[in-house]
């Protein structure tokens, strides 16, 4: 979610730039976490352009493997779609060739990646490298916040199975962490927030930590918002968010415009980045998707359409007007290149569009990572996850720019304890 930066442009905080040599100048494993707001993934991002090693940057899914400009872990180790035991993926020989020559594997939200996966990946690293050396000696460097985004566990069987098998699901209940540790570097410093008593209860929320005045302070904010600067809706399903972007967008009277993506290679319709049509009215409220590199807006800046045409959009951004480009979004794989003796990427797929997205409404997952001034949080729409409740209200830069259509109930903050006491012990 950076701009992309030179470089040598892109610097970090002292905390930042210290993790960032313990991994530069060790073997070890780590867990690199922090609340919402802290900069997980800057510290990603300068790892990858600063480090001397050769790097490779994976995710669980296909579109948070183009935020950060890697591969999913089931493409890039070869993994069949569905449930496998770890003993039966087979591993290729081109794999194989490629993971030799591997040294960091970076796995970004890895709060979403389950047990068995870690577990299959020091399996094949094993089988490609030193078969009795956890993770056949690549160094493990895992970002995310478990308690932001939990694994998907579909069934109660695999429920079952994992805590009869791992005695739970996440990441860290993998069988290797039982031969080798990790080491776990929570960074502190909150970008997003600035005032004290809101990141406080922030915290609560996060950690489950409810009691009536917490509850009490956050429920001040069930009351009418004033329609007199953007504000947008966070809602838990898409169904929701989609019904208020196009009731809106029909409400506005003038012409609609529709832009098509440009679609090359391998890519798959969950993995798109933004809409393959994209339709927007002038004076259509939108969220930017990529930050630009002139800097005149961020990934989950708003705005309005100030003028269209059928090659040409013009937004306005806190009273600035912009003319917005295209811009490409590429799927890479990594390779071995013989040649140079380096791990490489190559350009497989390209998603090109406008980084433009309707606004109204935008659903709490989408809304990973991203910052507003004002919000509505829309509980209406049924049942939250773990750690829904927490990503919706971080997003909010202060608690006065959060609006809820009706109060928060203990039975809404979830947590997952496995969790917690993860946490806890870290």
């Amino acid at each position: 979610n950076l701009r992309d930066l030179e470089p040598e442009e892109l610097t970090v905080n002292p905390e930042k730039s210290d993790i960032f040599d313990k991994i530069e100048n060790s073997h070890k494993h780590f867990f690199i976490t922090g609340k919402a707001g802290t900069g997980k993934s800057h510290l990603l991002k300068f790892l990858k352009t600063n480090s001397k090693k050769q790097i490779v940057v994976c995710a669980p899914t296909g579109v948070a493997a183009l935020n950060v400009s890697g591969q999913t872990l089931h493409s890039f180790f070869k993994i069949p779609p569905n449930f496998v035991n770890p003993e039966e993926v087979k591993l290729s020989n081109k794999v194989a060739e490629l993971l030799r020559h591997v040294e960091v594997l970076v796995i970004d939200e890895v709060s979403m990646v389950r047990a068995e996966m870690i577990d299959i990946i020091d399996h094949l690293l094993k089988q490609a490298r030193e078969p009795f050396t956890p993770f056949g000696g690549v160094q493990l460097v895992m970002f995310g916040d478990p308690f932001q985004l939990p694994p998907i566990v579909a069934s109660k069987e695999l429920q079952e199975y994992f805590s009869r098998n791992h005695g739970g699901f996440h990441f860290f209940n993998a069988h290797v962490w039982e031969d080798v540790e990790f080491e776990t570097y929570e960074l502190k410093e909150i970008f997003r927030q600035k005032d004290d008593l809101f990141i406080a209860l922030l915290n609560r929320v996060r950690e489950g930590d409810v009691d009536d005045d917490l509850l009490a302070q956050l429920n001040r904010r069930v009351e009418e918002f004033l329609e007199d600067s953007p504000v947008i809706v966070l809602s838990t399903t898409n169904n929701k968010v989609n019904f208020i972007n196009s009731n809106k967008l029909s409400s506005i009277p003038s012409k609609e415009f529709v832009f098509e993506a440009y679609i090359s290679g391998a890519l798959d319709e969950r993995q798109y980045p933004a809409d393959e049509i994209l339709k927007l009215k002038k004076g259509a409220q939108i969220m930017m998707l990529k930050n630009d590199p002139d800097d005149r807006w961020v990934n989950g800046s708003l705005g309005t359409v100030e003028s269209l045409g059928e090659e040409e959009i013009n937004v306005n951004i806190n009273g600035a007007i912009y003319n917005v480009a295209p811009v490409s979004w590429d799927k890479i794989n990594y390779f071995y290149n013989r040649e140079t003796k380096k791990v490489e990427e190559q350009i497989v797929g390209k998603f090109v569009q406008y980084p433009i997205r309707l606004a109204w409404a935008i659903t709490i997952h989408k809304s990973q990572g991203q910052t507003f001034d004002r919000v509505i949080i829309d509980l209406d729409s049924g049942a939250f996850t773990t750690g829904q409740v927490y990503v919706a209200l971080s997003r909010c830069r202060s608690l006065s720019g959060i609006f809820l259509t009706r109060p928060i109930g203990r039975e809404d903050i979830k947590v997952d304890s496995d969790v917690v006491k993860f946490m806890k012990k870290k």
